[in-house]
């Protein structure tokens, strides 16, 4: 149904309205700005990737259209750069309908280096990492941080971290998004990350390297893009290929299945930002699966820590 329905509104159905691009892009662009918007409002008669399918749909023509505040206008993206813009829209929209039909998350345990405060019982750990100074815990909930995970189909573990942070949206959306190359400076996981090429407003190709971890360092090429919905702003996050950018030779090229950062007023208070951190990665190399679920919760902790103190060192008063 919802085929054929496009298909007459775009005036595709019938040969001799073929030849009126003009009315199939303008019909293209008023019913994926219309079925989005319904997306993005938790509407549970469409499915996510309906915006995504129009697009299929309607072929080239569609990657031309216009829309308030899309990335995609002109002819001037090759079809690379509409390759990651449509990559990135595709994240957004699997990410949107994680966070509207939510799994069952579980509790992660998180891996803490001894010399940070621990109120709560904890026990030291055994496993791959063995050494000493590492404990095993529930995230503590008085660093603000709780960490969870679920096994979803074509994902594998998918990890969540929920936090309130005391800046407003739009401090965090500059800081993520927009001042991104900066993030090294007050995130120690991090030696460098650089944009590679700014496909519109929205879209973004980066290169982010980390610094040196127990589990050596990585190197991931990411399409990132942002998604402003009235008060809340999703920037999300997945692997990309480059080929002009090939592996570094002091780094394994890991892969972000998905990364979505939701932030979103607090109730009563739009001073603050809820945060909810959804996570997918293959860390590639030696690494066994076991070992991945035990540090990308500690690493998503570590990362709101380091963001915490970052908002705190640098408020305006």
């Amino acid at each position: 149904m919802l085929q054929a329905t496009v298909k007459l509104c775009c005036g595709i159905a019938h040969d001799h309205l073929r030849r009126l691009p003009g009315l199939k892009l303008t019909a293209v662009a008023a019913i994926q700005r219309d079925v989005r918007g319904l997306v993005l409002s938790g509407s549970h008669q469409l499915p996510s990737e309906i915006p995504c399918y129009i697009q299929r749909l309607m072929g080239k023509d569609a990657a031309r259209c216009t829309e308030p505040g899309g990335d995609v206008s002109t002819h001037r993206f090759s079809s690379t750069d509409l390759s990651y813009i449509h990559q990135g829209e595709r994240a957004l929209q699997r990410a949107l309908s994680i966070l509207q039909h939510p799994p069952s998350w579980q509790a992660e345990a998180v891996l803490v280096k001894a010399p940070e405060p621990i109120s709560f019982t904890c026990h030291k750990s055994s496993g791959a990492f063995g050494g000493a100074g590492l404990t095993w815990c529930c995230a503590p909930q008085d660093a603000g941080a709780a960490v969870s995970s679920a096994v979803l189909p074509g994902l594998g573990r998918v990890f969540r971290v929920e936090a309130v942070l005391a800046a407003p949206v739009g401090r965090l959306h500059r800081e993520l998004f927009e001042e991104l190359e900066q993030m090294p400076r007050w995130n120690p996981s991090l030696s460098r990350v650089e944009v590679l090429q700014r496909l519109g407003e929205d879209t973004l190709v980066t290169h982010e390297v980390t610094a040196t971890s127990p589990v050596g360092r990585r190197d991931f090429v990411s399409v990132r893009h942002r998604r402003r919905a009235q008060a809340a702003v999703y920037l999300v996050g997945t692997a990309a290929r480059l080929e002009r950018l090939p592996a570094q030779e002091d780094c394994v090229r890991a892969e972000t299945r998905l990364s979505c950062i939701a932030l979103q007023p607090l109730a009563g208070d739009p001073g603050c930002t809820r945060v909810t951190w959804l996570l997918s990665v293959d860390l590639k190399g030696w690494i066994p699966a076991a070992v991945t679920d035990r540090v990308l919760p500690r690493c998503q902790a570590d990362f709101i820590g380091h963001l915490r103190r970052h908002l705190s060192a640098t408020a305006r008063p």
